[in-house]
């Protein structure tokens, strides 16, 4: 959950203003321009506030929208997810479950096993690659 401890000027101080941008205030980026959307190096993405593991590289796919997609959360405790209507529609949105950031949304157009694409903001994650 959000820790109190936190509060906006914390975030403020520790992250850029892109990932504040987009972590605190739900915010996105431009399609085809975040650091994964076409990197497939073996590791887990991290949530960009908090490190708590998020997704794995073997569960990253290319879905062609310009965003890093992945067809599962690394656990199904490692994230949450909520209506936003935001946009006048109602999507699904994708939290971190240890702090609240957000991270994008969810649909159900992906690939087997799952039919699910996880579109995953680059700027709300960080990435620790695993030795092979």
């Amino acid at each position: 959950m959000n820790n109190p401890k936190k509060d906006n000027n914390y975030w403020k101080k520790v992250l850029t203003p892109e990932q504040y941008h987009i972590t605190r205030e739900k915010g996105t980026e431009p399609p085809f321009t975040g650091r994964y959307y076409s990197h497939y190096e073996p590791g887990l993405y991290q949530c960009v506030c908090c490190g708590s593991d998020l997704f794995a590289s073997a569960t990253k796919f290319d879905s062609g929208t310009g965003w890093p997609s992945f067809y599962t959360p690394f656990s199904p405790d490692s994230i949450d997810t909520s209506t936003d209507t935001s946009l006048g529609r109602a999507r699904t949105e994708v939290t971190c479950k240890e702090c609240g950031a957000h991270l994008g949304h969810v649909f159900e157009d992906g690939p087997e096993p799952t039919g699910l694409r996880y579109c995953i903001n680059s700027a709300s994650l960080n990435f620790t690659p695993v030795n092979k």
